[in-house]
């Protein structure tokens, strides 16, 4: 399972995101938009599920900001730190 599967299973089931599975999210789609919904409050639970599940602490929102773009920017992020 690719960083980017892993990231997109975890978004729906932590989120419990009902009318999306993970493989109709989009590796470049915006995690923050329309399709999704999400807003601050998910952002902060994608970064502590993403501490725990990656090991990889995102410190602030000027690293936070880019780095949750997409699926492929966190995987990028995430595969960074590794």
């Amino acid at each position: 399972m690719t960083t980017q599967e892993k990231l997109k299973k975890l978004i729906v089931d932590t989120l419990h995101l009902e009318d999306i599975t993970p493989e109709e999210i989009e590796d470049d789609e915006p995690l923050f938009g329309e399709k999704l919904g999400l807003d601050s409050i998910d952002a902060v639970e994608i970064v502590f599920q993403v501490e725990h599940h990656f090991g990889v602490g995102i410190k602030d929102m000027k690293e936070g900001r880019p780095a949750m773009q997409s699926i492929n920017t966190l995987a990028a992020f995430i595969e960074a730190r590794l």
